[in-house]
């Protein structure tokens, strides 16, 4: 058995039923769970009366966080990791959706099963760096000798709790598609591809560092046999999940319109895709009677704030989905159609974005709290990810929580409110993580390996790629 005390908290942020926020807070963990969350003071009252003989030899680890907001480990629901190695490539000029995605495609068709393992060596450890425990990734691309196990073969380096989710590209330009004929796969190698991750990889446990989603890119992508047939695959493996991209601009609307007589949400309803098990990217180009379906039928969103202000994709109705009781958490999505990783940032942008609100609404300084932003990436991503034991500080839950500085230049002025601060203030990185019971970032320094030489290598295989995709 191994035990660990947090202590001396400014405040601890439970995300509890209540949100009760704790001055002076405290946690210990045993092994990978939360075993007992107060006040500093009553942490070895508690140990004495339920773990004596822990109390006599004293904790495995104590950290002192003093000066620190504590957390649950922030959640990403939408992510490309591999995109890290096209950063700024076109971002910087300014490219709508589809015009960004043929200009990238170009270049990603040289990726290598190298490519993946290193990009998400970077993207993960970034994310981990600004907060987040558990990600998930959205793999849709597998040109040369390419797989799914090459970004989970990184993430179990991390330590990071895993949700991959094969994804999937079958309709090429040939067909009427937005993507190269090169990167498009046979739709029986697909079923067989996330079959055999499933079958490898995929955890159910309640306390799974590692599942498995089934992901085609988008619906202009592959054919309605094979989304029904994602369905089928979902449905027939416990917490297996189902995610795609739809709605993120009025071309994607305008296309299944074009090709199947409908909007995209009714698209993937009619497919199969609907209820608990099921989550959508974007969602920025909706309509009030789909925010309805998306209540009623229980099914999940995850906005993606950078990504979507970036390539001008407009704001996604946010606030009319939490007043709606949608559930929703927050993704980073593409490295290159964000060029950062950091989900405490995104959180911060998403309460800018519904305080400028949307079409049809005025803006509103007080429309979306800095405390509804921060649920959005804890207990809003484990609703949308199903998963129930992350997300939340309280006794039987994963051991899974960060610490901010707030006694630092950014945050000075800011103690009177040091949970609001910690969104309105400079989205800094974190002081310590712990994931699944184990410390993966102490004093500011991430400890699962040195990044130095990752990056130098990560930045060779990037500039390969441009160069030969322009050559």
């Amino acid at each position: 058995m191994s035990t660990l005390l947090l202590k001396n908290a400014d405040v601890l942020v439970t995300m509890n039923e209540n949100r009760d926020e704790i001055l002076n807070g405290a946690l210990i963990a045993v092994d990978n769970k939360i075993a007992w969350v107060g006040e500093s003071s009553q942490a070895d009252v508690w140990l004495r009366e339920n773990y004596p003989e822990t109390a006599k030899a004293g904790f495995d680890k104590t950290i002192d966080a003093a000066g620190c907001v504590v957390t649950p480990g922030l959640i990403n629901c939408h992510h490309h990791l591999f995109q890290s190695l096209t950063r700024g490539v076109a971002t910087g000029p300014g490219k709508n959706l589809f015009d960004w995605l043929r200009f990238l495609y170009p270049i990603w068709e040289g990726l290598t099963s190298e490519a993946i393992y290193t990009s998400a060596k970077i993207s993960l450890s970034e994310l981990v760096m600004s907060g987040c425990t558990t990600a998930s990734d959205h793999l849709y691309i597998y040109p040369n000798d390419t797989r799914i196990d090459d970004e989970i073969r990184a993430a179990q380096e991390i330590g990071v709790r895993f949700h991959p989710n094969r994804g999937s590209m079958t309709i090429g330009e040939s067909q009427g598609g937005l993507s190269p004929d090169s990167v498009c796969e046979d739709e029986e190698f697909v079923i067989k591809e996330c079959l055999r991750a499933i079958e490898i990889y995929h955890d159910p446990d309640p306390f799974s560092m590692l599942r498995i989603g089934v992901a085609p890119c988008m619906p202009n992508t592959v054919s309605p046999d094979l989304m029904r047939e994602s369905a089928r695959i979902a449905a027939s493996y416990p917490m297996v999940k189902l995610h795609t991209h739809t709605s993120e601009t009025e071309d994607d609307n305008n296309y299944t319109v074009e090709h199947y007589g409908k909007r995209p949400i009714d698209y993937c309803e009619w497919l199969g895709w609907v209820g608990e098990h099921v989550w959508f990217a974007h969602l920025v180009q909706i309509t009030d009677s789909e925010v309805d379906w998306l209540a009623n039928t229980h099914t999940g969103a995850c906005h993606c704030p950078s990504s979507n202000m970036i390539l001008g994709s407009g704001i996604a109705p946010i606030r009319q989905m939490v007043d709606k009781n949608v559930r929703v958490g927050l993704g980073v999505d593409g490295t290159s159609s964000n060029d950062g990783n950091h989900l405490l940032g995104e959180a911060r942008l998403a309460m800018l974005l519904q305080r400028v609100g949307w079409p049809g609404f005025q803006s509103s300084a007080s429309r979306f709290t800095a405390r509804e932003a921060l649920e959005l990436a804890t207990i809003g991503g484990a609703r949308v990810l199903q998963q129930d034991t992350i997300g939340v500080l309280s006794p039987g839950k994963a051991a899974d929580f960060i610490a901010y500085r707030m006694d630092d230049l950014a945050h000075a002025g800011g103690r009177s409110d040091p949970v609001s601060s910690l969104l309105t203030c400079y989205s800094g990185n974190v002081w310590l993580s712990v994931i699944n019971g184990k410390v993966v970032v102490e004093d500011g320094q991430f400890l699962p390996f040195e990044l130095g030489p990752v990056i130098e290598h990560h930045n060779a295989i990037s500039m390969d790629l441009i160069e030969k995709a322009n050559s």
